[in-house]
């Protein structure tokens, strides 16, 4: 199997991933069985991403295995565990060092684009472990900033879709619409499922609060349909909230 082979395997697991299509991915990447050991520590690292996003999703545990997996000590590996770790702290418990670690990854990303994911990766971990919400949008800021100068858009997906919340939090519906509306788009631009849904959710509480329920509930409720079929517990809890306000 050649480098290139190795190579579109891996991004067409992704493109599954993103779709909501982990189990799928995760039978393309095992049924390769390359002979190369960088070609063997791709799709390693690949099937352990595609498990911590599955993880991420259904609250399950894939990724503890996949991440064993993995050969080496490389920096993907530590941002693969590291995510891992924070989902754990986020849906179950435990608290290992989270913030020191991220600080770690973000001094030690070999690249501009890895930086990037460490700082917004720290931002959310500053945001819903720590409760340090300056912290967490100032790592957001350095997020969209580097993804913005590295053309990475899920990046700035992601760095936009959390510094809406911020800014709707704040009140400032305005500007927490303008943020999730390109965030939204990004999403679906990469075909990336499961966070374009949480995005049509948070959408769906801004209309609710911009005084259109009707609009809230059918949005709620599309978003809803999507997340059931894709068995995402959170989204689909959280969106029959919102089917659930009386007009």
């Amino acid at each position: 199997m050649s480098h290139l082979a190795a190579t579109d395997i891996a991004a067409a697991a992704v493109q599954l991933m993103r779709a909501g299509r982990w189990a799928a991915a995760a039978d393309l990447l095992t049924a390769a069985t390359p002979d190369d050991p960088d070609e063997r520590e791709l799709l390693a690292l690949t099937r352990a991403e595609v498990a911590v996003d599955q993880d991420f999703g259904r609250t399950t545990d894939h990724a503890t295995a996949a991440l064993a997996g993995v050969p080496g000590d490389s920096w993907d590996l530590a941002m693969l565990t590291f995510r891992k770790d924070y989902a754990n702290a986020l849906f179950h418990a435990g608290d290992p060092d989270l913030r020191d670690r991220a600080r770690t990854l973000i001094e030690q990303a070999p690249d501009d684009v890895r930086r990037g994911t460490a700082s917004f990766w720290a931002g959310a971990v500053a945001d819903n472990v720590y409760e340090l919400p300056a912290e967490a949008c100032t790592h957001y800021e350095v997020a969209l900033e580097l993804g913005e100068k590295c053309g990475d858009e899920l990046l700035v997906a992601q760095a936009l879709r959390h510094l809406g919340h911020h800014a709707h939090a704040a009140g400032d519906l305005a500007l927490a619409r303008s943020q999730w509306e390109r965030s939204i788009e990004l999403f679906q631009k990469a075909g990336h499922l499961r966070p374009a849904l949480a995005q049509q959710a948070s959408l769906a509480v801004l209309l609710r609060d911009e005084g259109d329920l009707a609009g809230s509930r059918a949005l709620a409720a599309e978003t809803n349909r999507w997340a059931r079929q894709l068995d995402v517990p959170f989204i689909a809890q959280r969106t029959a909230d919102l089917m659930a306000v009386p007009a």
